[in-house]
Formats: C-alpha cells, structure tokens, sequence
C-alpha cells in the first residue's frame, strides 16, 4: 500500500488533479483509495470526487497533522487489513504542512505494510505572484513547497509561457531538489509524469 500525498494552498487544483489521477489507476484496476482532510463541517472536496466514481473517507474535525492524526492512522490501518489498495492518495487540508502528515505516517509504516511516495504540492501559475507576496501566505506556501519531491505548476493552460517559466524559477528557488512539473488537467499536461513520480519514486 503505497501513500502519495498531492497537497497545496487552497484552489491551486488539488481535488481536480486528484479525480483525474484516481480515474486514471483505476481504469489501470489499480485498487486506489482517497483520503480527504477538510476542517469545515461539510467535507466538500469528498463529495465533489464521489460524484466523479471514487471511493472517498473524509476525515474531518480538524487539520490531519495534528488534531485528528489518529483518526488518519486508524484509517489506514483499517484499509491495509481490509481494502488493501495499491495506492493511498491523501489530499490534505490546504493550510497543512505536508511533512507533518508524512511524521504521522512514517513511524506506522512497517507495521502497516506502508510505503511513503512522493510528496505533490501544487503551485497555482495563476496566483503564484500573490501567494508568494504576502509575508504570511508566502511563510505556508513556500514550506510546502520545501517539502516536496515532485512540483506541479498547475493551471499552465491558462497562463502565458512567460508566466508559467516565472512560476518555475519560484519553485525552483524555493526548492531546488524538486522535481518540477508544468501541469494541466484540462489539456493533459504533466499527467504522465506525475503518474511515473507515483510510481517510481518511493521515500526510504
């Protein structure tokens, strides 16, 4: 059971690349299940990749690397003894910090039968200026970015090439060991690289 977790700030696309990939595996008969961090009372992500044919669990009631990490664990553990995915795609909140989410799993992992994937954090080529402009935002969005193995600018479709190679230099600056990806999910770009980072890349 590998875990891949495709995390970013709020509306850089998260749960449409998400819809995309879980369709793509399972037409693949990958088994794959999808895990949902929302805070709010109504887990609207979950409900939006249901209605795409996916199997969703919402774990909800506060940010998945702190206050319900073992509401995260138990899942898990639940899954590995009777779903036994190939893949576990966690979608954590937008405000999380992605290497907290791999600090609850990593401890579990050989218990568990787990293998940690890549980290995905998606930047938005459309916001990337703003987020990266304000002393707070940027503190959360740049830490993201630091804790990822695979980039993925997303929205490329909608930005120009000069905007998108700007985004590019960003992400590379802020974390030069990442694999970068230029992604879109309407026209397909980066859709096969980032499924081979899925499967490839598996973190010791």
């Amino acid at each position: 059971m590998k875990i891949i977790q495709i995390a970013g700030y709020l509306g850089s696309g998260k749960t449409s690349l998400i819809v995309t990939l879980g369709r793509s595996l399972a037409s693949e008969t990958n088994k794959v299940a999808i895990l949902v961090n929302e805070v709010g009372e109504v887990p609207v992500d979950g409900k939006v990749i249901e209605e795409f044919g996916l199997t969703v669990k919402d774990i909800g009631g506060g940010c998945i690397c702190c206050q319900v990490a073992g509401n995260l664990l138990l899942t898990l553990k639940s899954l590995s003894q009777k779903v036994k995915p190939d893949m576990v795609i966690i979608e954590p909140t937008g405000m999380a910090v992605p290497n907290s989410v791999r600090d609850v799993v990593k401890p579990v992992a050989g218990k568990l039968n787990l293998t940690i994937g890549p980290t995905i954090v998606l930047l938005d080529t459309l916001r990337f200026e703003k987020l990266l402009g304000y002393e707070t935002l940027k503190r959360l969005v740049s830490t993201q970015l630091k804790d990822a193995d695979v980039i993925a600018l997303s929205k490329v479709d909608a930005v120009s090439e000069e905007q998108r190679k700007k985004a590019q230099d960003a992400a590379a600056e802020i974390n030069p060991g990442a694999k970068v990806i230029g992604l879109s999910t309407f026209r397909g770009d980066g859709l096969d690289e980032i499924m081979l980072a899925m499967r490839e890349i598996t973190i010791p």
